[in-house]
């Protein structure tokens, strides 16, 4: 049986600093939650301390024993979450969307190309890649542009809501279709977009894969302090063995260090450079 590893409280602390889980340091505003999310790179939105990473929830809370509660509309905390969501999403400055394993991410920009290296589709590959469904919804969504959840799904002609909100998910996890907005009254529902009206730039730079689990690996590790096995997979989506291949580039260029199997942490001479994007002026 394998041991049962510890993070130190070095570590901890890094983790706290970093993923603001710290109540001087808590995320309260819209503002605060963009510069959050390019500091580390990529977060959940609302996952909690049984949940390795960085999450918006916890950030938040600004605690590291945060637990979501049974009855979250009740719960200032998880309202809060939920509405800096909403508002994220209408800026439009952060990509928000529900990414590989059904996970609801946030990504800065600045990691949307590496997401996309690995899980993204390319219209080439979207005949082959993409059910019939999803395809469907694509063709109505490219010719309107952005479309309400109702009229996307009457006009694609899928009268199943189950197999409509598959497709959805397929298109969000392809990084191809993303939600745009909310609205509430009269009821509730979405605006859905293609990602690439919002985020052009970034969709359309070529990175190669090797590239992409490497800076994906260091922006979750910068963050982290350190890794242990299995963590970065669960956290990203990745299989194992790309989240080890990501690991591993850290430690052959001295970012990292693995001190046991499967545990990288950041290098010593790296524990003190990792940038902090949180004090950027804010717009």
């Amino acid at each position: 049986m394998s041991p049962i590893l510890h993070i130190s409280q070095e570590f901890d602390d890094h983790r706290d600093e970093h993923w603001r889980r710290e109540a001087t340091r808590q995320v309260e505003t819209v503002f605060d939650a963009e510069h959050f999310i390019e500091q580390v790179g990529f977060a959940s939105c609302l996952t909690d301390c049984r949940r390795p990473g960085p999450s918006l929830y916890v950030a938040v809370c600004g605690r590291r024993d945060a637990m979501m509660p049974r009855h979250v509309q009740k719960d200032p905390e998880a309202s809060l979450t939920w509405t800096l969501k909403d508002e994220i999403m209408g800026r439009g400055r952060v990509y928000y969307a529900k990414l590989a394993r059904g996970k609801s991410m946030f990504l800065a920009p600045r990691m949307i190309p590496y997401f996309h290296a690995i899980w993204g589709v390319r219209k080439a590959d979207e005949s082959r890649r993409l059910g019939r469904h999803a395809r469907g919804v694509l063709r109505v969504l490219r010719a309107e542009w952005e479309m309400a959840t109702a009229d996307l799904r009457l006009d694609s002609g899928i009268t199943d809501r189950t197999t409509f909100m598959r497709a959805m998910d397929e298109l969000q996890a392809a990084m191809i279709v993303i939600p745009s907005s909310a609205y509430y009254v009269p009821t509730f529902t979405y605006v859905w977009t293609l990602s690439v009206a919002r985020f052009p730039t970034e969709l359309r730079r070529r990175i190669d894969r090797d590239t992409a689990l490497r800076e994906i690996a260091r922006s979750f590790l910068s963050g982290a302090g350190v890794t242990l096995p299995g963590e970065l997979a669960r956290v990203t989506g990745l299989s194992r063995p790309d989240a080890g291949r990501g690991n591993r580039a850290l430690v052959a260029e001295g970012f990292a260090t693995t001190p046991a199997l499967g545990v990288y942490q950041l290098s010593r001479a790296c524990r003190h450079c990792v940038p902090d994007r949180s004090t950027e002026v804010r717009e």
